[in-house]
């Protein structure tokens, strides 16, 4: 059989499914779940895979919305994984479009497998859950969840990942940050604010001096350092003095050395806050993404595959970099992460605009053309044995 017929084939499996895709996607977006709560979404998803005939495990990568989904031809050749994001954001719901992410990866799962009679090889989905970190999930752990799956075993054997990701617009695969988080929890005494202040220990006023020190910090950082965060809990009432306050910082940077080297510092400031005031603090650390590796070769790869599609890639270099747990992936496996264009060039990730964005028309004809990008590169890993090996080779 043809490479153009096999094409055609994964182009006809994506058009009869186009508005399933489509429903799905929209119910997904109607249907918000944080992190480690995508239970809903996990129920869709696996449901897709499980009728194209994918054999299917939940509850995975010590996750319970977590999924691997297998179709194997039976015969030799190369596995291809897909990553499938579902997870949206606290408060204002699919506004990096999860929902388009993880029906792409399925869509040109299934319609790949098409060809898997004639390809041989393997064809793997990893559902990845709190993409977005969230809530704390199993372990205390609140995201990087595909960390998870790489110290489970799951990408031993896999030969390449490949997801593409929303966005205003379309690039190919490029660098984001390592990110580890800090959870800091004062504790002091309570007391009467008004009558009494004088018998408390005041947990808060802990936190405002870590906040301050942290800002001022930043002026002695390197621009490529990312230290940011949030007040988790800064009391109860105005006339009690808090006894318990506390925050959640990120600390980001090209490296995940350059994370661990800093982070002592952060500590120091913390515990020269409690110091200050009276109180106790207790410091909770937890590993985040690493840093995206890129894969030059498949990023050449990329490039054809979208352009062919009608897609004007930007090549110029992006500004400000965010985090992503696909960095672990990367570091494991040769991995796409390209984006695609789904608005206006200024789009900017985790705001209403790009909620709205997410679950508009043109959002919805990226996800057609993403499922028809990456079913097609998925193609080429397992037909093209000296592509691959280059790939690989890069990786090594």
């Amino acid at each position: 059989m043809t490479t153009d017929t096999l094409i055609k084939r994964i182009d006809d499996a994506i058009d009869r499914q186009r508005e399933t895709y489509i429903a799905v996607s929209q119910d997904i977006h109607a249907h918000p779940e944080t992190g480690n709560n995508e239970y809903y979404a996990n129920k869709i998803l696996t449901g897709l895979l499980t009728a194209a005939g994918f054999t299917v495990t939940s509850n995975v990568a010590g996750h319970e919305t977590a999924f691997h989904a297998v179709r194997d031809s039976g015969k030799p050749g190369p596995t291809v994984a897909y990553l499938a994001e579902y997870d949206a954001l606290i408060g204002i719901g699919h506004a990096c479009g999860h929902n388009i992410i993880g029906v792409t990866s399925i869509a040109a799962a299934i319609a790949l497998a098409e060809t898997l009679p004639e390809t041989g090889g393997k064809i793997v989905v990893l559902g990845t859950p709190a993409e977005e970190g969230g809530l704390k999930g199993p372990g205390g752990r609140n995201g990087n969840v595909k960390a998870r799956f790489v110290e489970h075993g799951f990408l031993r054997g896999v030969d390449a990942a490949l997801m593409i990701h929303p966005a205003g617009r379309t690039r190919l695969s490029g660098p984001s940050l390592a990110n580890n988080h800090l959870y800091f929890n004062f504790y002091g005494k309570p007391s009467h604010a008004g009558s009494s202040p004088h018998l408390g220990i005041n947990a808060l006023d802990a936190v405002v001096l870590l906040y301050n020190g942290i800002s001022v910090l930043r002026q002695q950082l390197p621009a490529s350092v990312r230290v940011h965060g949030i007040i988790t809990d800064g009391g109860q009432a105005p006339n009690v003095i808090p006894e318990f306050a506390a925050a959640h910082y990120y600390i980001r940077a090209n490296t995940r050395e350059e994370v661990i080297a800093l982070e002592p510092r952060i500590r120091a400031i913390a515990e020269g806050a409690a110091l200050a005031t009276g109180t106790r603090v207790e410091i909770e650390h937890q590993v985040g993404p690493r840093d995206f590796r890129i894969n030059h070769t498949l990023n050449t790869l990329l490039l054809d595959v979208l352009s062919a599609h009608g897609e004007q890639v930007d090549l110029t270099p992006k500004e400000g970099l965010g985090s992503t747990d696909a960095g672990d992936i990367s570091h494991a496996v040769p991995t796409a992460h390209p984006y695609i264009k789904i608005g206006p060039d200024d789009l900017i990730g985790h705001t209403a605009a790009f909620r709205e964005a997410a679950n508009s028309p043109r959002g919805y004809q990226a996800l057609v053309t993403g499922a028809r990008v990456l079913a097609k590169t998925g193609y080429r890993l397992l037909t093209d044995a000296h592509l691959l090996e280059r790939i690989k080779q890069e990786q090594a």
